[in-house]
């Protein structure tokens, strides 16, 4: 074995292979079948686009479950620990689970380069196999054609919400970049597309591919109902549904396409009990997860793009504070950083803009300047690092006051590490988020 630590298997992954992001399947095929690698359960659910992939990946998790099946989960990225990367019937693997599976990588792939992406999906795809799971719920890194994950042919493509991100590797258009999320799609099998408005090159993908496609709209549609809400396909109706333990009314066209998928997937699992069970007690990490640091409200949100920042502008209004809105802000240099200011900047009273010293990271300076020329008259303040500007933002909240840490996964990563030191320091826990 090369290392022994996942630390150092991380550290030199790193700098394996020339570029960090390297799309395509050959490479990673090719060690795939030198490991003998196949699918790594009987079902497999693969699941693209922009937002609300980890939150559909969570809902399908919980609900089928609930309904006694053993499933095996791959997301990305991480936030606190690599570990969080796969889990086993709601488990993380461990430490040790990825050094095995990256030592046998390793000897598998020869002068094959890879990247530390591609020997994240090799490792998640060989533990799971391993675990011998019923279903895998495995989540698509960067587009569907060319990533990683769509080594491994899914029963079910589910495509999520639809936006402008990524674009010098997807396109500059929905409909571009919906050809791209859409190559997860296979002949003979189904596909979901739960965005609400989807481009026509869903469609279109789908009939060139041969896959039987079901489309929010006019295949299966939500309503409000009540307190709850209401799920119909064809003749089944589902009502009274609780809404989702997800913060925001977007969670609906999450689960509404998460519905259908488990329709589709495993009808023996479609119950009222598992979905309710599912809905009641999905959580998810960074998606308006609200906490409290001595007694301010603190709101963490990876929120990286013009739609997600749409979405959590929709969730601030809807849960107006008493006081001041304070923005803990860090961004990589290749988002939109305007739109998301744009989308913000009348429900903020003041930025903390942070620097990210992460590749492809903004400085503060750099983030500041774009703020400022969105919002020039907005009150703006640069710190070098996250934990700077989180702690800053505390020194000058009121208890009324909450603070919304937002910008990306590294952004809301570095806050959760800077919050557990200061509970830490006061010999306190971090409270568990609230939903």
């Amino acid at each position: 074995m090369r290392f022994h630590r996942l630390h150092e298997w991380l550290d030199w992954q790193t700098g394996l292979h020339l570029a960090e992001i390297d799309l395509g399947l050959e490479r990673i095929g090719a060690v795939a079948t030198r490991l003998g690698l196949g699918r790594p359960a009987p079902q497999v659910v693969s699941v693209a686009g922009t937002n609300g992939k980890g939150s559909s990946v969570a809902m399908l998790e919980t609900m089928l479950r609930a309904a006694g099946r053993r499933v095996g989960v791959y997301t990305s990225p991480h936030l606190q620990r690599y570990t969080e990367r796969v889990r086993i019937e709601g488990h993380e693997a461990s430490e040790d689970d990825f050094c095995e599976s990256f030592a046998r990588i390793d000897a598998a792939r020869g002068d094959i380069s890879l990247t530390y992406f591609e020997f994240g999906t090799l490792a998640a795809i060989d533990i799971i196999g391993a675990a011998g799971v019923d279903i895998a719920i495995l989540e698509v890194g960067l587009g569907g054609r060319l990533d990683a994950v769509n080594l491994v042919d899914a029963d079910v493509a589910l495509i999520t919400a639809l936006d402008i991100d990524h674009i010098d590797w997807l396109g500059s258009d929905r409909e571009a970049i919906a050809r791209e999320k859409a190559g997860i799609m296979r002949k003979g099998a189904v596909a979901v597309c739960a965005d609400p408005l989807p481009p026509t090159a869903i469609a279109a993908m789908a009939e060139q591919m041969g896959a039987t496609l079901y489309q929010a709209g006019p295949d299966f549609r939500f309503r409000m109902d009540g307190a709850g809400w209401a799920w119909t396909r064809g003749d089944t109706t589902l009502t009274d549904l609780p809404r989702p333990a997800l913060i925001g009314d977007h969670q609906l066209a999450n689960a509404a396409g998460v519905l259908m998928v488990l329709d589709a997937l495993d009808k023996a699992a479609f119950t009222s009990e598992a979905i309710i069970e599912g809905l009641r007690s999905c959580a998810i990490p960074g998606r308006f997860q609200q906490i409290r640091c001595d007694g301010v409200e603190i709101v963490l949100d990876v929120c990286h793009n013009p739609q997600a920042a749409r979405a959590l502008a929709d969730a601030l209004v809807r849960q107006p504070g008493s006081g001041r809105t304070l923005a803990v802000f860090g961004m990589l240099a290749d988002k939109d950083v305007a739109a998301v200011v744009e989308t913000l900047s009348g429900l903020v009273d003041a930025w903390y803009c942070a620097g990210l010293s992460v590749a492809r990271g903004l400085s503060c300076t750099e983030l500041h300047t774009c703020l400022t020329e969105v919002a020039n008259s907005v009150e703006a303040h640069s710190h070098d690092s996250v934990g700077e500007a989180l702690e800053k933002a505390l020194f000058e909240t009121d208890v009324q006051d909450r603070i919304v840490v937002l910008g990306s996964f590294y952004t809301i990563a570095a806050a959760l590490d800077a919050l557990n030191g200061r509970m830490m320091c006061s010999k306190q826990p971090l409270p568990e988020p609230a939903h």
